[in-house]
């Protein structure tokens, strides 16, 4: 026996227990199981597996090979269905291989054995474990489908629309200030307990404003936050939804808080928030204005409380916002260049799957001043890619210091071009004036 086999059963007793146990529901499905077996707005009983689905949430390629010596399974060489010839035996047979841990993860087999004393396991902590069929793909392809038809199409071409079960990156990927932990955790609360904040009247909550330059994690934080609370991820950059079409972009922002709201409980990230500032300042067009003022009304009107959005923007240029656009956030939250110390915990974290020959992270963060999260990952990117250029796969920490100076190099070379253009800029503004 091995653990395949195990894997191959535990899929196929899910679906039998699940059945069987009628009170029993699709959050008590672990999640690559219930998404194996999702059939259009749900998971009908009895659930029946064939070898693409027990493939797809098990992982392994031919599920039959490793379960057709055992005398209780069998497969329909037509529909290629999998099943049990006997419920008990399968039962048994899992019970006399399968440990606590495994058993806990899986709330419907920890609901099924909690009284059997070979077992010791919680079945209301592994469902509270479990992630919801909210985070699901296929529950906001459904929620897209119920609330969005051919003529609101296009509202969702304003946003990038993401269950949270699709964000790959978690808070415990990130590198996190004390502030920003904290604030994370407040959030966190305040959804948790956002009925009782309705019930004290505590309604100035639940609208963040990250700010920072380029690579410092805002877009990555409000993202793995996502994650993290089981919301879906509605995002959207503002330069995306200005129109040539006069009127059409304050329709558009009306728009992006409309698909928030509809699908709520979630969060609404707006990116590049500057925006605001560049037209409220500018001489634009005063349908543009109006558009900038739309998005403030929108934003004042939307509430964690009354409307379960979670509004999160984020903005490289702080210094360009104005009053107006600074009171509308409840919180600000600073996401600096990570210093030195920062720096050596986010080297750790990104190179924790490398084997790197007398690593070294605090002397590598000492010789990257500046660098943000993202540089770093291009750093190492750098160093992985020279190996292989080596044919090697263990790094060295010379291999990291040598990419720093690349990275620096190419980063000079960066600003050089940039400010070539700009005297080049300023050269034909001179021989403009003189033409003049």
């Amino acid at each position: 026996m091995n653990d395949r086999a195990l894997d191959v059963v535990e899929c196929l007793l899910t679906a039998r227990l699940y059945d069987r146990h009628t009170n029993l529901d699709e959050n008590d499905l672990p999640p690559a199981i219930r998404m194996a077996i999702w059939s259009g707005d749900g998971v009908s009983r009895p659930p029946r597996l064939d070898e693409d689905d027990v493939a797809e949430a098990s992982g392994i390629e031919d599920p039959w090979a490793e379960i057709s010596g055992q005398m209780f399974t069998e497969r329909d060489t037509f529909s290629g269905q999998l099943s049990f010839t006997d419920d008990e035996m399968a039962i048994e047979w899992y019970a006399e291989r399968a440990d606590d841990e495994r058993v806990q993860a899986n709330p419907v087999l920890a609901y099924h054995f909690q009284d059997d004393d070979r077992f010791a396991v919680d079945y209301e902590a592994a469902r509270a474990e479990n992630r919801p069929v909210q985070a699901d793909p296929q529950w906001i392809d459904g929620l897209l489908h119920e609330y969005f038809d051919e003529e609101d199409e296009e509202m969702l071409d304003l946003v990038d629309v993401r269950a949270p079960a699709e964000i790959e990156v978690t808070l415990d990927d990130l590198v996190l200030t004390e502030e920003q932990e904290t604030e994370v955790t407040k959030v966190a609360k305040a959804i948790e307990h956002r009925d009782y904040l309705a019930e004290i009247g505590l309604r100035e909550i639940g609208k963040l404003l990250f700010v920072g330059p380029p690579g410092t994690g805002k877009t990555s934080t409000a993202r793995g936050l996502a994650h993290q609370l089981d919301l879906p991820f509605v995002e959207v950059k503002l330069s995306m939804i200005t129109s040539q079409y006069l009127g059409e972009t304050a329709k558009n922002v009306e728009k992006v808080f409309e698909v928030a709201k509809r699908l709520s409980p979630c969060i609404l990230f707006i990116d590049e928030f500057d925006f605001v500032a560049k037209t409220r300042t500018s001489d634009e067009h005063a349908a543009i204005k109006r558009a900038v003022n739309t998005l403030l009304k929108s934003i004042d009107e939307i509430s964690l409380i009354r409307d379960d959005v979670l509004l999160i923007g984020a903005t490289n240029h702080p210094d360009e916002l104005d009053t107006a656009a600074w009171r509308r956030f409840d919180e600000i939250l600073n996401f600096p260049r990570p210093d030195e110390g920062m720096r050596a915990d986010i080297l750790r974290l990104v190179t924790e799957r490398l084997d790197i020959a007398e690593f070294d992270p605090e002397a590598v963060a000492a010789e990257t001043e500046g660098l943000t999260g993202s540089d770093l990952r291009l750093v190492l990117r750098e160093a992985v890619l020279e190996a292989l250029v080596s044919d090697r796969r263990e790094l060295t920490q010379q291999d990291l210091l040598d990419a720093v100076e690349e990275f620096e190099e190419r980063d000079h070379l960066r600003n050089l071009d940039t400010l070539d253009a700009a005297l080049e800029g300023d050269d034909h503004d001179h021989d403009h004036a003189a033409t003049h």
